[in-house]
């Protein structure tokens, strides 16, 4: 007779993908929805980070799937939609956290490559995860998608041409994608985590006080909670900061 969860196992023997898993925001991500009770396969470029990740989730009890990847490469992220259904049928949760500020200039200024690198990152390279892990997420009986934006989505500012033009494209993509699954059990939202103690936040205020801002384990539970099966929302964005849920 198969043990029943613990209280607190809402992600119990689901199979749970985060990108960006190797710092930050992805890293605490990861580590909560393995506390879980989740499956985690954890994506990101930086191996070290990633091993120090699965040492992690190992001393809470937990299992990992590491998978060191760019996500700039398509056909990878289609590879890993193989993987995934070969070894699993099918994918409970995707937490599509990785990002990429890029620099923050007047718009004349930004190199091309610079540009369509945010781009790749931010908006291409989540449509690649949506086509390839779709049919996955359906297979699941409560398929779950969260993707992190960012306020700059909405409220953009100087300086931040690319970066915020790429939040927008995300949400935009999103909101459609949310709306294809309207008859389906998959949601999909978006989350915004506002002012975090993360890399990016200090590449993009390096004269900030770190210390006067949340760590990312302070946020994750929520992320985490938009890919349980019990989260019924779609087409949603939450902002961590304010508590607030909208609409997209």
């Amino acid at each position: 007779m198969a043990k029943a969860p613990a209280k607190g196992q809402d992600l119990h023997d689901k199979v749970v993908l985060v990108t960006g898993a190797s710092r930050g925001i992805g890293y605490a991500a990861a580590l909560e929805a393995a506390r879980r009770g989740a499956h985690v396969v954890a994506v990101a470029r930086t191996v070290g980070g990633l091993e120090e990740l699965d040492d992690e989730i190992q001393d809470l009890g937990g299992s990992t799937t590491l998978v060191p990847l760019d996500l700039k490469d398509g056909e990878a992220i289609d590879r890993l939609g193989a993987a995934i259904f070969e070894r699993w049928g099918s994918l409970d949760g995707l937490i599509a956290n990785a990002g990429m500020l890029g620099t923050l200039s007047p718009l004349p200024h930004i190199a091309p490559e610079e540009f369509d690198k945010v781009f790749a990152t931010n908006v291409t390279a989540n449509f690649r995860l949506i086509r390839s892990m779709d049919l996955l997420l359906r297979q699941s009986v409560a398929g779950r998608a969260v993707f992190v934006s960012s306020g700059a989505a909405t409220n953009p500012r100087a300086y931040w041409g690319s970066y915020a033009a790429s939040k927008a494209a995300l949400n935009a993509l999103v909101k459609v994608y949310a709306e294809e699954m309207g008859n389906t059990p998959v949601k999909a939202n978006i989350f915004y985590p506002g002012q975090v103690r993360t890399a990016m936040r200090a590449k993009a205020m390096p004269g900030e006080d770190p210390d006067t801002l949340p760590s990312p384990k302070t946020i994750a539970p929520a992320l985490v909670d938009m890919v349980s099966p019990n989260y019924a929302e779609n087409g949603k964005l939450f902002n961590v900061a304010s508590g607030e849920l909208t609409a997209l």
